[in-house]
């Protein structure tokens, strides 16, 4: 896979699925899940700044059935010698919609807050691995590379300006998240989505550019870790906003 800021369409249905673009259109729900009104009115800040630009859409985009979609995501790690709650959200804020009839995305930006590994002095933060496709189909949710920054809770040394990172881009970790909760509706005004997903079938790599200190970090980490022996698990909001 090369990363790439657009992804083309490649299968049949959205990340967020087909209940988004009802809303968005006004169409009738039907029997789509809901939750109550004390649901929706504990909603989290969706913070819609980091938007691609109407300028960074691709050629032919119409902003008019295009739509923003701003993604927290909370859960659990289980990788390698990491086994931490993912209590703080990451949050992935992307663009998506047709050219010519292809689905598109452009993805505009991925924060995280560094999560403690276990007694140890060690965080890991994740970021964004270069690549994303969030077109759903029976097979999967979406994917997404990722990578975790190394730093430290205390001490003098600072790994995340090395680039030390569980992860590069040359060799991210490849999500590939299958859905453990259907999509509910939370809120219609504004449009928030809930659901579950899951990889437990990825691959951790060594660590990457953390010098001489790469042997003891993947010693700590336990990596690398084959498939099939770490999970992600996300608890996902989605909130979503047309451009026009």
């Amino acid at each position: 896979m090369t990363p790439n800021r657009v992804t083309s369409n490649r299968t049949v249905r959205r990340f967020t699925t087909v209940v988004a673009v009802a809303l968005l259109t006004g169409l009738a729900l039907g029997t789509a899940p809901t939750y109550g009104a004390d649901r929706a009115a504990h909603l989290p800040e969706f913070d819609f700044s980091a938007c691609p630009t109407i300028a960074e859409l691709p050629a032919g985009a119409d902003p008019g059935t295009w739509r923003c979609e701003v993604m927290h995501a909370t859960g659990h790690l289980r990788m390698g010698a990491v086994d931490e709650p993912l209590t703080e959200p990451m949050k992935i804020t992307f663009a998506e919609g047709r050219v010519g009839g292809e689905f598109r995305q452009v993805f505009g930006k991925m924060t995280a807050e560094p999560i403690r590994v276990g007694r140890t002095p060690l965080t890991l933060t994740s970021q964004y691995g270069g690549y994303s496709d969030f077109l759903s189909d029976d097979t999967r949710r979406g994917e997404f590379d990722i990578k975790f920054a190394i730093g430290l809770a205390h001490g003098p040394l600072n790994l995340t300006s090395s680039g030390c990172s569980v992860g590069s881009g040359e060799d991210a970790v490849h999500l590939v998240l299958k859905d453990t909760h259907p999509t509910r509706v939370i809120s219609k005004d504004p449009l928030v989505l809930a659901f579950g997903a899951q990889d437990a079938e990825f691959a951790a790599p060594r660590t990457s550019d953390c010098g001489p200190l790469s042997r003891a970090l993947d010693r700590a980490l336990g990596l690398p870790s084959p498939a099939g022996a770490n999970t992600f698990d996300m608890d996902v909001t989605v909130a979503i906003r047309p451009y026009i």
